[in-house]
C-alpha cells in the first residue's frame, strides 16, 4: 500500500558528540536498540508522569526525533533545558514523515509498537493523502495516542501499556522518572490502566464511565463498536455506562 503523509508530526535532529548519552539519561527506552531500527520512548516528569512520547530514528551519525506536532515546541524547550553544557545540538528539521501498511519502501522502519502499525519513512518528499483508519487499528490492539489516551502530567506509562508497546526498558539504568516507573513495575498488580471495551451506543471521547453509581474510568477512542478505556481495573465489570452508551470489557 502507498504510504500516506503524517502532517501532525515534527522531526528534530539531535546531534553532537554527547547526543546518545544525553538522550540515554532522559528517555524511558535504551538507545542501544537504535542498532535495530526505530526506538519508541517517552519523556517523563521527575514524578514519573508522562510528558511526551516519540520515535528515535538512527540516521547516519545523528539521531532524529519524531514527535507529535502539538508537543514539539514544548518538548524542544525541555530537551534544551536538560542539555546544560553537553555537546549536543537540538535542531528542528523540514523532514516529512510518511507511514503505511504492507511492504515497506527502501529506507523505511518498522513501527516498534505493534506489527499492525506498519512502517514509517523519513525524507524530503510528502506522502500521499490519508487513506488508513489508524483509529480502528489502535482500538483493535489497545494502542494509545498522543493527547488522547496519553495525557501530559497525568498518564503513567505502565498504565498506558508502554511495556507491551516496547516503549520502556527496565535494564537500561537511570532516566528522569525512572524510580516511580520501576516501583510501579514491581507492584503485584496495576489497579488502573487502559483496557479494550465494547461500546453499545455513542459517547464523546473523555466521557466518564460509571458502574454501580460510581466512576470507574473514562472512555476514549472508539471504532466499530469497540473502544479504549482507562479503568479502575478492580472496579470495572458488570453493567457500565458512558453517558447513554453501554460499556463492557472486551
Amino acid at each position: 500500500m502507498t504510504g500516506e503523509a503524517a502532517p501532525d508530526r515534527r522531526v528534530f535532529e539531535i546531534a553532537g558528540l554527547e547526543a546518545k548519552p544525553f538522550l540515554q539519561g532522559l528517555v524511558t527506552n535504551d538507545l542501544g536498540r537504535l542498532r535495530d531500527g526505530l526506538v519508541y520512548a517517552a519523556l517523563l516528569s521527575p514524578q514519573g508522569k508522562y510528558l511526551a512520547d516519540f520515535f528515535l530514528v538512527p540516521d547516519a551519525g545523528r539521531i532524529l526525533l519524531d514527535a507529535h506536532a502539538d508537543q514539539a515546541e514544548a518538548l524542544g524547550r525541555r530537551l534544551a533545558m536538560y542539555r546544560l553544557r553537553a555537546e549536543v545540538t537540538i535542531t528542528p528539521t523540514d523532514l516529512k514523515v510518511t507511514r503505511g501498511l504492507g511492504d515497506a519502501p527502501e529506507g523505511a522502519f518498522v513501527d516498534p509498537r505493534h506489527p499492525a502499525l506498519g512502517w514509517r519513512l523519513y525524507g524530503t518528499e510528502e506522502g500521499g493523502p490519508a487513506q488508513i483508519d489508524w483509529d480502528a487499528i489502535r482500538v483493535a490492539h489497545c494502542i494509545p495516542e498522543t493527547g488522547v489516551e496519553l495525557i501530559p502530567e497525568e498518564t503513567y506509562i505502565l498504565e498506558a501499556g508502554f511495556e507491551r508497546l516496547n516503549g520502556v526498558d527496565f535494564r537500561k539504568g537511570c532516566y528522569v522518572g525512572q524510580e516511580v516507573t520501576a516501583r510501579m513495575k514491581h507492584k503485584t498488580e496495576l489497579r488502573k490502566g487502559l483496557a479494550s471495551v465494547t461500546v453499545d451506543g455513542k459517547a464523546p471521547a473523555g466521557t466518564e464511565i460509571i458502574a454501580e453509581g460510581k466512576p470507574v474510568g473514562r472512555l476514549f477512542t472508539q471504532s466499530g463498536g469497540r473502544g479504549i478505556a482507562y479503568l479502575r481495573l478492580d472496579r470495572a465489570g458488570g453493567e457500565m455506562r458512558a453517558g447513554t452508551a453501554r460499556i463492557a470489557l472486551a
